[in-house]
């Protein structure tokens, strides 16, 4: 299999979380406790070190006289978020150690023995994605099942998603799916559904990509995710500015010194000569 992705559709999300739990036997991950959040019924909150896929539950007040998949209304919906492993990685840019690779599925793998802990990567990923493990250090975030790929399987979330929410395989074939996708929602009457696929954006596009009703920010899907080196060049360049002012103002201080010390050499010269006279 060459390039691959996810393609999670969340209008057959029905937040059986059993995505979560097949990542977490897989990978051996530990649990993240049944604490009860008084905003949601979702004990896992959002994605971090111990949590590589989260789904997500958008809940919102029922309307009354509308159905719960009126168009109108949006009334409770489920979506499972991943890392979106992005072509233009922030992660992957920031990391100073070389633990975060590309695989050869596109995929962008983190190393947790070449990992340091610097947490370059954590504040580098536009979406949030990356969290140090609080016992080690170390950053951890979705692999996707990058050993399971090598051997032709899918990844653990998309196998066991009873829906087929989760889809996965070749990128330009999820592409098109997801256009023909698109078109089947909206020819059934959901016209607030949304295709997120930042490929105009500075990360290039995602490996990742979502189906979702209603604004996108509410699946904590930026409109328009940014590359923290996207800021570069004007950084460098404010601060080429910034030491060209400094050094012209060490030299007009260095003149300036010069000018005032030849003064006063010069005053006391006079007063010198009027002294003998």
């Amino acid at each position: 299999m060459g390039v691959t992705a996810f393609l999670t559709d969340s209008t057959l999300c029905i937040g059986c979380k059993a995505c979560e739990v097949a990542c977490k036997e897989w990978n051996q991950i530990p649990s993240d406790g049944f604490d009860w959040r008084a905003m949601s019924y979702d004990n896992t909150g959002q994605l971090g070190h111990s949590t590589w896929r989260h789904v997500k539950f958008v809940e919102n007040g029922a309307v009354p006289g509308f159905g719960g998949n009126a168009p109108e209304i949006f009334a409770w919906g489920f979506s499972s978020d991943v890392c979106k492993h992005c072509e233009n990685a922030g992660c992957l840019e920031a990391c100073p150690t070389g633990a975060i690779v590309r695989t050869e599925f596109g995929g962008v793998y983190i190393q947790p023995d070449v990992c340091n802990g610097c947490a370059y990567c954590v504040v580098a990923c536009p979406f949030g994605v990356v969290e140090r493990n609080p016992h080690d250090g170390r950053a951890f975030k979705c692999t996707f099942c990058y050993d399971r790929q090598l051997e032709g399987l899918k990844p653990a979330c998309a196998t066991a998603c009873p829906t087929e929410s989760i889809k996965f395989g070749e990128i330009k074939e999820l592409r098109l799916e997801a256009q023909v996708r698109m078109e089947e929602l909206q020819s059934q009457g959901f016209e607030d559904v949304h295709l997120y696929d930042p490929v105009e954006s500075s990360v290039g596009g995602i490996h990742a990509f979502f189906i979702t009703r209603g604004d996108p920010k509410v699946y904590n899907l930026p409109p328009d995710p940014v590359m923290p080196t996207k800021y570069l060049r004007a950084g460098w360049l404010s601060a080429g500015i910034a030491a060209g002012l400094m050094v012209a103002g060490a030299l007009l201080a260095f003149a300036a010194g010069d000018a005032v010390k030849g003064v006063a050499t010069k005053t006391t010269g006079q007063q010198y000569d009027a002294g003998e006279e």
